[in-house]
């Protein structure tokens, strides 16, 4: 019977020298490939299919963008999903791409689960986290050997596999709807300047148009229309990346943490993210209690790090979604922004569950009488003030 493993592949280079890595220093007899598109440009997933067809004996393309904006993305936007200044693009991805790769591997009949990830990352713990869950063998060949990038392309060179990274460019480099990084290269060096070359989605700030002024609309705490026009998920933050990094709007260079404890130099774009998340959060704070807003900031916090770390399987995870899904209910409405040469900055926002009332607020409004709150004035700093009186001095 013919030893079967199945590949996450992404037609980059780690991915592809897996495949005869995986026949020559494993033993594997059939090396079945794995794409998932998360919203990868059209071209990469179709140059890694025709790649895959070439160099692996068996080939899957699957494209489930509405799962990763419906069931990742928007639980994400809910979350105000934030690690260290990291919108976690590739994070939230790798644990449905995994889920997908045991998919196949079990209607396929395979033994083992495979991945191009090194023993540095992240990423090998995101996709191992779902991996070990089965009873499958899990191979991660870039960790076991010990690869280099260099040797890797020499390797890909001699076994005639086509790749995109030279010496001289190296950029690794992961796309998907939410998010695009790039790092490797020079970039490793966090004292280097990155060449504008590295970026793709986003225009440079000072090249960028005059402002624009967009609408977002919220309902359940996600978006779902651009200036009044309904749009389903991937759509809108399809419409997004292109209006926000025209803009210059969603460049993040960062000294990222990673779960492994070392500190790594990271450079991403992120323009529809940079948009919605803020939108959410200034839509948040109309709606929900001063109570609420500060628990959720913990709740947040605690799931950005589990979902960055591609714990989505922690029961932690599903408690955490719980609260956060009841107090989305009321965050509806919508959000009036500025894009300009790089920056975002809210205008306004609305919603029909609004903690806020004009008349009680307002300096010119009577329906408050103010002498009621010398009371409240009198008891404010109690304890301080015996403090100082009595401690102190003595």
């Amino acid at each position: 019977m013919s030893k079967k493993v199945a590949l996450a592949y992404s037609g980059g280079l780690d991915t592809s020298i897996c495949i005869p890595l995986l026949k020559e220093e494993y033993g594997y007899d059939e090396v079945i490939t794995v794409a998932v598109d998360v919203g990868q440009p059209k071209e990469d997933v179709a140059q890694a299919e025709e790649k895959a067809q070439k160099i692996s004996d068996k080939h899957f393309t699957l494209d489930v963008r509405e799962e990763f904006v419906n069931n990742y993305i928007f639980p994400l936007i809910r979350a105000n999903g934030d690690y260290e200044g990291y919108v976690m693009g590739t994070s939230i991805a790798r644990p449905l791409i995994a889920k997908k790769v045991v998919e196949i591997a079990e209607q396929e009949g395979a033994v083992a689960l495979a991945h191009g990830c090194t023993g540095k990352g992240n990423d090998q713990l995101r996709f191992e986290a779902v991996f070990r869950l089965t009873d499958m063998d899990v191979i991660a060949p870039m960790r076991e050997m010990n690869l280099t990038r260099e040797w890797e392309i020499e390797y890909a060179k001699e076994h005639g596999i086509p790749v995109g990274v030279t010496t001289a460019k190296p950029w690794s480099v992961d796309e998907n709807i939410w998010s695009r990084s790039i790092e490797g290269g020079k970039l490793e060096d966090p004292g280097y300047i990155p060449p504008e070359e590295i970026y793709k989605w986003t225009t440079a700030p000072e090249d960028a148009p005059n402002a624009q002024i967009i609408e977002i609309g919220f309902e359940n705490g996600v978006p779902i229309s651009l200036d009044g026009q309904k749009l389903g998920g991937v759509e809108l933050i399809e419409k997004m990346n292109v209006i926000a990094g025209t803009h210059g709007v969603g460049r993040t260079d960062m000294i990222e943490d990673r779960v492994l404890g070392l500190k790594a130099r990271e450079n991403y774009e992120h323009p529809a993210a940079t948009v919605l998340l803020a939108a959410h959060k200034d839509l948040e704070k109309l709606v929900l209690t001063r109570a609420e807003l500060k628990f959720k900031a913990t709740v947040d916090a605690q799931w950005s790090e589990l979902a960055y770390y591609g714990l989505v399987d922690e029961p932690l995870y599903d408690d955490l979604n719980a609260f956060i899904d009841k107090t989305q209910e009321r965050v509806a409405g919508t959000v009036t922004m500025k894009l300009y040469k790089g920056s975002v900055l809210v205008l306004a926002r609305t919603s029909p569950y609004a903690l806020y009332s004009e008349e009680l607020v307002s300096f010119d409004g009577t329906s408050i009488d103010q002498k009621d709150a010398e009371g409240f004035a009198k008891y404010h700093g109690f304890q301080a003030r015996l403090y100082r009186k009595f401690v102190v001095k003595n």
